[in-house]
């Protein structure tokens, strides 16, 4: 948040004349949005990132105070909760507090004072619940990236697919401004964890889409249970494990998780997992968004095709190209297996270059980058390469 930016709060009340009047007292300090329901400010908390603090009145019709909170709570866990009610007795207050786990519990008519004054610590709270989120997630993430590194040493297949749904996952999130979204990019790293218990060939068989054999295909099934086993023991990354999870329940256990962290995480890099295994199928961008779009049940529409848009499918048609793999550029996709004079793997069918690997294959010599390989060239890459080229 910058110095300049006032902190977001919501204020949600069936009468209209309650909200204009906290809206005029609180204005000069916060920026203030208001709902006349619960369903109203659940729509409105998932258009407006960085909402601090949300007052909630308590009897209103459809869903109460209380139960609105509940799911507030659920969905985010680090903003402050208030609730204003005009019934001051015992039942309402153990009610609201055990439902909705609020900060705050005021009294209609509320003085303007005592409620700047809840509001004031209520963004105090989230500022402190974000403060140490950020220490939580810097120390998380250092865990889960030296995981990483031992399942790109243990299963360099495995490695190359996860690093590549963790980029997709993660500029999506940026794309429909989720920034930050660090248990989608911790779940994107970590889900192909379980698979450093199959051997290397078996892990091709099962990106590329090859039938497996009935053994094979009970080691696979075993996979979600093996990273689960590894990953329980590790504090505060219940999230994650939930979003991970959940990708192999049925679609509308999925939908029932709605847009909270867990739900969008799921479908997210649900989208991610789904598409860069067409991919790596030797499927083009249209061709592999006409598939998930079959798939609207579990994803939703509109998701979808906010991943298409973010994909480029329909813009240009991807090319697949032979080249010699010195003039590889980033974001083109190998459609082989890239192995040593002598057999040794170095990426795998379907990995999307990188950076890294462009500044490592010279170490292998000059009649390994004098190779030719077949290569599919996203549109956007393409149209980019023609831009730079006229």
């Amino acid at each position: 948040m910058s110095a300049q930016q006032k902190p977001r709060i919501l204020c949600v009340d069936d009468e209209s004349r309650v909200v204009e009047s906290m809206s005029l007292h609180l204005r000069k300090d916060y920026e203030v949005h208001t709902a006349g329901n619960a369903a109203e400010a659940l729509n409105k908390l998932r258009q407006i990132r960085g909402i601090n603090v949300v007052v909630s009145d308590m009897r209103m019709p459809g869903m109460d105070g209380a139960t609105f909170l509940s799911q507030v709570m659920q969905a985010y866990p680090d903003v402050s909760r208030i609730l204003l009610t005009g019934d001051a007795g015992r039942d309402s207050a153990v009610l609201a507090v055990n439902k909705g786990r609020i900060f705050r519990f005021l009294t209609k008519p509320c003085p303007p004072d005592d409620l700047r004054e809840a509001i004031s610590a209520g963004v105090v709270q989230y500022r402190l619940a974000n403060a140490e989120q950020a220490v939580l997630q810097e120390t998380l993430l250092g865990c889960i990236k030296a995981m990483f590194d031992v399942l790109a040493l243990a299963n360099p297949v495995a490695f190359g697919r996860a690093s590549r749904v963790k980029r997709r996952a993660t500029e999506f999130a940026n794309a429909t401004e989720c920034p930050d979204f660090w248990q989608l990019e911790a779940a994107a790293t970590l889900s192909q964890i379980g698979y450093v218990s199959l051997p290397v060939e078996l892990v091709e068989k099962q990106y590329y889409g090859e039938r497996l054999t009935a053994e094979e295909a009970t080691l696979v099934s075993g996979v979600p249970e093996v990273a689960i086993k590894l990953l329980e023991h590790i504090p505060r990354l219940e999230p994650v494990m939930q979003i991970l999870a959940a990708l192999n329940w049925e679609d509308e256990q999925v939908v029932k998780l709605g847009d909270g962290t867990i739900g969008l995480g799921t479908r997210m890099l649900g989208l991610s997992l789904e598409y860069e295994a067409l991919v790596a199928q030797g499927h083009s961008t249209d061709i592999a968004v006409q598939t998930l779009r079959t798939r609207r049940g579990r994803f939703g529409a509109e998701l979808i095709e906010k991943f298409a848009a973010h994909v480029g499918a329909g813009v240009a048609q991807d090319e697949v190209r032979e080249i010699v793999l010195r003039s590889a550029h980033v974001g083109m996709i190998v459609l082989q297996d890239i192995c040593t004079h002598n057999g040794t793997l170095i990426v795998p069918k379907g990995f999307e270059v990188t950076t890294a690997f462009l500044g490592r294959i010279g170490n292998f010599g000059p009649e390994f980058i004098a190779q030719k390989v077949r290569v599919l060239v996203p549109a956007a890459k393409a149209i980019q390469q023609q831009a730079a080229s006229g």
